[in-house]
């Protein structure tokens, strides 16, 4: 009996610990994430998130969040390049009945790298418009992670568009 309650709090005491370190990896990996309702930084079409950032969009029953940026291989400010690289934004977006989709939006289309700067979801075209900073030479992209900004904008689907889509 005695062996018994020795091994069941052995058992409780390595559970109790393996939930600690599982916490404490989830708070370092992801930023804060800010939520939106509103469409006050939107200009000329053009929705604006920061990193991390999340909003619902009413007029698109639409929930849209920017993860980060998986890719950032444009030229920095100053320097000559061979080409002028691309940036992979992920963005999660979500319809009122869908479930979540990741999307990977390049600021060009690059299709040797399947790299598309608009995709298809829920009746609407999503476009990768603009990406903000611009990497420097100095601090390379390393410095801009949390950081990034970008610009997107939605079409109904089938809506003339001056970009490619996926």
């Amino acid at each position: 009996m005695f062996h018994k309650a020795v091994i069941f709090s052995l058992g409780i005491f390595a559970l109790t610990g393996c939930d600690a370190q599982k916490k404490a990896k989830t708070d370092s990996k992801t930023p804060p994430m800010t939520t939106s309702t509103t469409s006050n930084n939107q200009k000329n079409g053009i929705i604006y998130l920061s990193e991390g950032e999340n909003k619902f969009l009413k007029e698109y029953q639409m929930n849209i969040t920017f993860k980060g940026i998986s890719e950032d291989s444009r030229c920095p400010e100053g320097v000559n390049c061979i080409w002028a690289g691309v940036a992979l934004a992920q963005v999660e977006v979500m319809g009122t009945s869908t479930r979540p989709v990741l999307l990977n939006l390049a600021s060009m289309d690059f299709a040797n790298r399947n790299y598309h700067q608009s995709t298809d979801f829920n009746g609407y075209t999503i476009t990768l418009q603009e990406v903000t900073p611009y990497p420097k030479a100095e601090g390379g992209t390393t410095a801009l992670n949390g950081n990034y900004k970008i610009g997107i904008s939605i079409k109904k689907a089938g809506a003339p568009s001056n970009t490619t889509t996926k």
